[in-house]
């Protein structure tokens, strides 16, 4: 099982960051006869029994088949994963949708799946501590990184050192290793934060998820099992303190009056959480002897619901790049084997990066004429068609995640799902 490390060998890559993304990458190299290890600064406990944050993962098809590939779906409760079977979007003030998505009418089950952020960490935990090569460190704060032509290597900040072909940052969206690896990053602050709570409502929601983009704030309803939903209230920055400070009857009341009235009366159903937006985009994915993964490499507004789905694809791309050089005899931390993975992380990531930008933007202006553009923009899309088709449809399988682009060398197979 996953253990504390002991400088007494040499891992094949270490991962910074024992995150979801970064245990499931050394899930996922360890399947691949890698011999990983992962350091990570918090204590043991914040992650053997990660604690409720508040925070629900919409995963789409494709990174459900990732974490099924690696046994951790199966680790997941079945009472914990609510299907996503439509999704609609209300503007302003109205009480009808003006955009709908629907799994109905395809092949498609869902259009995705909702499940608690901790559930997730606890099971990619789970899953690592199955596999003997995996070996973690906690308490390790990195201090120094050195890439150097024939290994790297990670100093603590209690003068242990580690060497390894391979060095992965998988250390939040505010990296630390990645910026000692001299990568920066686009950050964009969206003097934006969501204030998220768990609300019972009266009637079933059948699986449908809500965004409202109503004026002075955004409200999403994510539909979670036993007629519960997760309340997202995004708000400036400056008026979160005032949604967190509200009694639960009076949050729920808030809600209540800006939520569709399909969910009838609601309840509170649990503490609030308070998130600042930032989304960041790494200049590169990779170098000599360095790859990022997860938040590291792209940290996602989460309205558009890929930020973790991001990070699984990259595992995935990035195991592959790795068995394939290693089966070809290459270095598995040459710039050149790795820049595999980064162009082709690239030209799954930044579309959609660049395009969730945008729609914040613009539904959450509150000028005049960009209410008028967002009304227009949501009206052609479901009305037009031809168009209406084309949109919705590119907007479903990005929702789904059952996207691809070809890349040479074959690691574009990984962009669709089966």
């Amino acid at each position: 099982m996953a253990h504390a490390a002991e400088n007494t060998s040499q891992p094949d890559v270490l991962i910074v960051g024992a995150g979801p993304a970064g245990l499931a990458l050394a899930v996922s190299l360890a399947d691949a006869g890698f011999e990983p290890w992962v350091l990570e600064q918090a204590p043991s406990a914040n992650v053997e029994v990660p604690a409720e944050d508040g925070r629900d993962i919409a995963m789409t098809h494709r990174g459900r088949r990732v974490l099924e590939s690696l046994g951790i779906w199966q680790r997941l409760p079945e009472a914990d994963i609510a299907p996503l079977r439509q999704a609609k979007v209300l503007d302003g003030d109205e009480s009808r949708s003006l955009l709908n998505f629907s799994a109905h009418g395809t092949a498609l089950e869902a259009l995705g799946w909702l499940v608690p952020n901790h559930r997730i960490r606890a099971a990619c935990w789970q899953a690592a501590t199955e596999r003997p090569a995996i070996k973690v460190l906690f308490g390790a704060q990195v201090t120094q990184l050195h890439l150097q032509s024939d290994r790297a290597s990670l100093t603590l900040a209690d003068g242990r050192r580690f060497q390894a072909p391979l060095v992965v940052a998988a250390d939040s969206r505010f990296s630390n290793v990645r910026r000692m690896a001299g990568i920066g990053a686009s950050v964009h602050d969206f003097a934006r934060s969501v204030v998220v709570g768990r609300v019972h409502h009266e009637h079933e929601s059948d699986g449908i998820a809500w965004e409202c983009f109503r004026y002075g704030n955004t409200l999403a309803m994510l539909p979670m099992n036993d007629r519960q939903s997760s309340a997202v209230i995004t708000v400036d920055s400056n008026r979160a303190p005032e949604w967190l400070a509200l009694s639960d009857d009076e949050f729920v009341g808030r809600v209540q009056a800006q939520c569709p009235p399909s969910l009838g009366m609601l309840k509170p159903a649990g503490r609030r959480h308070h998130y600042p937006l930032v989304g960041v985009y790494a200049h590169r994915f990779t170098g000599h002897r360095f790859a990022l993964v997860g938040d590291a490499a792209v940290g996602m507004h989460p309205v558009t619901a890929h930020g973790y789905n991001f990070g699984l694809y990259g595992v995935e791309v990035l195991t592959q790049v790795l068995r394939d050089a290693r089966a070809a005899g290459r270095d598995i931390g040459s710039a050149q084997v790795l820049s595999r993975y980064g162009e082709e992380h690239r030209l799954t990531t930044l579309p959609t990066y660049l395009g969730t930008n945008a729609i914040v933007k613009l539904f959450t202006t509150e000028w005049a004429p960009a209410k008028l553009a967002r009304r227009a923009v949501l009206a052609v899309s479901e009305n037009l068609p031809p168009l209406n088709l084309v949109v919705k449809s590119a907007i479903t399988r990005q929702l789904t995640g059952r996207t691809g682009l070809q890349f040479p060398g074959g690691v574009g197979r990984f962009g669709s799902a089966p």
